[in-house]
């Protein structure tokens, strides 16, 4: 099975190299297709090493956008049917499946470490509001894409920062918890925070807003909570399935994004992923330090990194959509989310190769005995 990967990473090997000639050559409706599957290549190639595994599902999206930038229309309209009518219906299914997975148990470290819990949920709502209000003002964007900075940095966490948590070796306990916690606070949180840093870019309907995040999140996720209490043990297809299914979603949505708002991205694409990046970084380096001040441990430390670096991309794009504005507001997300991914990954296989301070302290002491 391994020798499969390798013939894959090879062919997309190959395809590099036709990819560049296309686009020197000046050929680029080519140059777009080969790109395509040259990130489809290397999405499944990489499947096939543990410690590249991680950047599989954002090299899928990059295949997605690399279509969309080539043939936008095949994904903004099919047969007059417009297709950013299937963001909210998306991540609502996204959102089910997240229900279907939780039970009380995943509040248990409110209980157990309500400290932590506090302290991670503050940095998360402050620390990235801030950021993107400064980044916004910094690089002077149009009102509409600096309104679409400040809502992913206002929204809850993803269920990506749960994975990354699990393979850095952080709290994972926490990671579900705060999760949980930031995106059941979101309809009250977020529109306050678009209101305050967002106001004066584009008019924000509060309640409306409120609404909006209740009907994606609140809602199938208590439909989800209320599945696996019914039938829990009863649908094992269902916890396969899902996983494949928010993510084949996620990668959709992102798609349909970036088609709509191809035109803005040719003019200010390059600066968006810079300003992503900065973005992304400072999540990470203010969530972990600002931990470290209030002498957290190593292991909740790196849990809420990832909780403040990682937000729901897939909840900001469709608040976007709900406001009318996916084509400007929705590009942020769209462009921070498969970044993320591929950061998160980064980070998260750095720490996997260091075990927290404290665990070796532990260890150390047990060899001491």
């Amino acid at each position: 099975m391994k020798s499969i990967y390798k013939y894959i990473l090879g062919v997309a090997a190959i395809l590099a190299v036709a990819t560049a000639y296309f686009y020197f050559t000046g050929q680029y409706s080519t140059f777009g297709i080969l790109l395509t599957f040259f990130f489809l290549a290397l999405s499944f190639g990489f499947r096939g090493h543990h410690v590249t595994k991680g950047f599989s599902f954002a090299l899928l999206i990059f295949a997605g956008v690399t279509m969309a930038m080539t043939y936008p229309k095949m994904f903004t309209s099919l047969g007059g049917f417009e297709l950013n009518a299937l963001i909210v219906p998306l991540l609502q299914i996204i959102m089910f499946g997240m229900g279907t997975t939780m039970s009380l148990k995943d509040f248990g470290e409110v209980v157990k470490s309500p400290r932590a819990v506090f302290i991670g949920l503050v940095c998360q709502f402050t620390i990235m509001p801030l950021v993107g209000a400064t980044l916004v003002f910094l690089f002077k964007f149009p009102p509409e894409i600096a309104a679409g900075v400040i809502l992913i940095g206002s929204s809850p966490s993803g269920l990506a920062s749960n994975v990354m948590a699990y393979i850095g070796k952080a709290n994972l306990a926490l990671s579900v918890t705060l999760t949980t916690v930031a995106t059941l606070l979101a309809p009250f949180v977020t529109p306050i925070l678009m209101k305050t840093f967002g106001g004066q870019l584009i008019p924000i309907d509060l309640w409306g807003m409120m609404w909006s995040i209740i009907k994606i999140t609140i809602l199938p996720i208590a439909g989800g909570l209320i599945f696996n209490k019914l039938f829990h043990g009863k649908t094992e297809w269902v916890d396969k399935a899902m996983p494949l299914v928010s993510m084949g979603g996620i990668a959709l949505i992102i798609t349909i994004i970036t088609a709509a708002g191809r035109d803005n991205l040719l003019t200010m694409g390059a600066v968006l992923i810079l300003v992503g990046l900065i973005h992304n970084i400072c999540g990470y380096f203010f969530g972990y330090w600002g931990c470290r001040i209030f002498r957290l441990d190593e292991r909740s430390c790196r849990t809420i990194a990832f909780e403040v670096g990682m937000q729901n991309a897939g909840l900001a794009s469709g608040l976007a959509n709900e406001m009318g504005k996916v084509a400007t507001v929705g590009l942020a997300p769209a462009v921070f989310g498969p970044m993320m991914n591929i950061t998160g990954s980064i980070l998260a296989s750095h720490w996997h190769k260091n075990s927290p301070k404290d665990e070796k302290a532990s260890t150390l002491e047990t060899a001491q005995e």
